[in-house]
């Protein structure tokens, strides 16, 4: 079996880090180490991770400086501080694993085995479920990788640069991205799931203003016009109803307008948009495909 570590920055996540913690003890194998990065936590989080490091020398924890703000790059500075604090650790698979999430025991035991079949495989997870929806993958690539739990191989972490520091968000798909263009496969398993417990993107919004950050978000991670039509004219069919994908296409437009400033390199937006073309030509030739399979009426009858 693989040895592998994780990473859990948290901020004021006493209402949920708990869970999080349990799920880990109880896996069928656990990690080698596991460092969780408080960020400035005033909320109780840490003294609920104090009383796990206390029993498990496998935890440990890490106090970052107090701050006021929220914002995705301080994630990443949170996981490096982590990810120094591994030092000399000999392992073969690191995880960036969120403070609100939970799992079954033989989680982590499922995943470690995907990278023993594939030597290949860079980065992979699984979906996350919040209540009763969930990825509708009809619709979504297989080959991205959820934010809530990253296990990536050493090698191809270290290929990628680790992650980049990106204020407004989107670290966890320009890490996934990177990797496939350096040609690393990324791969999300749906033969089991992880509970996310806060709903995304809404720690500190309400929730058509995350579907609008989402949207200009698109926009600056080099995302494809066409390709955005189509996203909010499927997130429409979905709560909340209309409202969310025209919130989508708000987001994007107005990133497009301002020319927000996209943080990434153009090779990665070339290879973003290859991507996607390449999916609409297969989704649309679907539909094709079963536009001319219909049975014919017999006019004759």
């Amino acid at each position: 079996m693989l040895k592998y570590v994780l990473i859990t920055p948290a901020r004021n996540e006493a209402q949920f880090i708990e869970r999080v913690l349990l799920s880990v003890v109880v896996q069928t194998v656990r990690p080698l180490k596991w460092i969780i990065v408080s960020d400035g936590s005033t909320d109780g989080t840490d003294d609920i991770v104090k009383q796990f490091v206390a029993t498990e020398q496998w935890i440990d924890l890490v106090r970052m400086p107090d701050r006021r703000d929220r914002h995705f790059a301080a994630k990443v500075q949170c996981f490096n501080a982590g990810y120094q604090r591994l030092g000399e650790c000999a392992y073969d698979i690191i995880g960036n694993l969120d403070a609100d999430i939970t799992f079954e025991e033989d989680y982590f035991e499922f995943l470690l085995a995907k990278f023993i079949d594939d030597q290949r495989l860079g980065v992979g997870g699984t979906p996350f479920v919040e209540g009763a929806e969930r990825y509708d993958f009809r619709f979504s690539s297989k080959d991205h990788v959820s934010g809530a739990c990253q296990l990536f191989r050493r090698e191809c972490f270290e290929e990628i640069g680790g992650y980049r520091p990106i204020k407004g968000g989107g670290i966890d798909w320009v890490a996934v991205t990177t990797a496939r263009m350096k040609g690393w496969k990324t791969r999300t398993f749906t033969e089991r799931v992880c509970q996310h417990h806060r709903p995304m993107g809404t720690a500190s919004v309400g929730k058509l203003k995350a579907w609008y950050n989402l949207g200009r978000q698109d926009y600056y991670l080099g995302g494809h016009f066409l390709w955005q039509l189509l996203r909010c004219g499927l997130q429409m069919r979905n709560k909340p109803y209309i409202f969310g994908g025209l919130a989508l296409l708000g987001g994007f437009v107005w990133g497009f307008a301002t020319r927000t400033k996209r943080p990434i390199d153009h090779d990665l937006i070339e290879f973003h948009q290859r991507e996607q073309m390449q999916r609409l030509r297969e989704f649309f030739g679907k539909i094709l495909a079963g536009i001319t399979l219909l049975p014919v009426k017999d006019r004759s009858s």
